[in-house]
């Protein structure tokens, strides 16, 4: 989803207003403002439409801690429905309760093959008013990791391969100051009534068998095991080909198999199967 763009030397502007920003941020790290000096640091360097900060606790769900730039009508799906069911089905989040280590992603990094024309992504970024996110992911030790994601996408615009690498390359700067943001107590004074869990407790290792639960149960009343599989990964952004790898079966099984849960659920696409599942996830 990025461009080709050659990477290109900031001009010194850039590079003083960055330096300007991460000052302030150092200033304010253990301070409310903290978050919204980080931003402005990140935004001085490249073009940023939205940022969401959140915790990814093993075992738990993701919980937010900031957000800007979010437009009204879009912060409904993208932060209370996301973090009450969306999540279930979201690359980053899966990745992280995988063990993807600490560092800076693009979405197209972590996303299965066919995740762009998936329904997660027209429902949860096209519809929403983003084409694309990346990931400075932190990890504050106790099995905790902060994801600050930044977003693009409203304008029309990606993220250049040049405004990539230099994200990229303020990664160290970001997880240094994150981590100072949790050791100094922002992190825990952002989550204030929302956190009964101590944060530097071990946390339960059942999520990644919850979300699994979750879809081997939906639709077992109609489904065969198999069928369920495939539904997860047909949900997740896999294409037939990446779905029979992952299985180790061929491609012309997985649509076969595809076919008869279509069948079956008495659906024809796979926004029909989407909107069951989410249906599902709620009742």
């Amino acid at each position: 989803m990025t461009d080709s763009t050659a990477p290109q030397t900031p001009t010194l502007a850039t590079l003083h207003a960055w330096h300007a920003g991460l000052a302030q941020a150092m200033l304010n790290v253990g301070e409310p403002t903290f978050c919204e000096r980080l931003a402005d640091a990140l935004a001085s360097l490249v073009p940023i439409e939205s940022i969401l900060l959140g915790l990814e606790c093993k075992g738990l769900p993701p919980r937010p801690l900031y957000q800007r730039g979010i437009p009204t009508e879009y912060r409904e799906a993208l932060i209370e429905r996301y973090y009450a069911r969306g999540y279930m089905l979201d690359p980053f989040c899966l990745a992280l309760e995988n063990g993807l280590a600490e560092g800076f992603y693009h979405l197209s990094e972590i996303a299965p093959d066919d995740f762009f024309n998936s329904e997660y992504y027209r429902t949860y970024y096209l519809k929403c008013g983003s084409v694309e996110d990346a990931h400075f992911i932190v990890d504050l030790g106790g099995q905790r990791k902060v994801s600050l994601c930044v977003y693009q996408g409203r304008s029309g615009a990606c993220f250049s391969s040049a405004e990539l690498d230099l994200l990229r390359a303020a990664e160290p700067l970001v997880r240094e100051l994150l981590r100072q943001f949790d050791e100094r107590g922002g992190l825990a004074r952002s989550l204030d009534g929302r956190s009964p869990e101590p944060l530097h407790s071990p946390m339960p290792a059942a999520f990644n068998q919850q979300i699994r639960a979750a879809f081997m149960n939906f639709g077992s009343d109609r489904l065969t095991e198999r069928e369920r599989e495939i539904a997860h990964l047909l949900l997740r952004g896999h294409s037939a080909k990446s779905s029979a790898k992952v299985l180790e079966i061929s491609p012309e099984t997985v649509r076969m198999h595809r076919k008869n849960l279509y069948t079956k659920l008495e659906i024809g696409s796979q926004a029909e199967l989407f909107a069951l599942f989410i249906d599902w996830l709620t009742s």
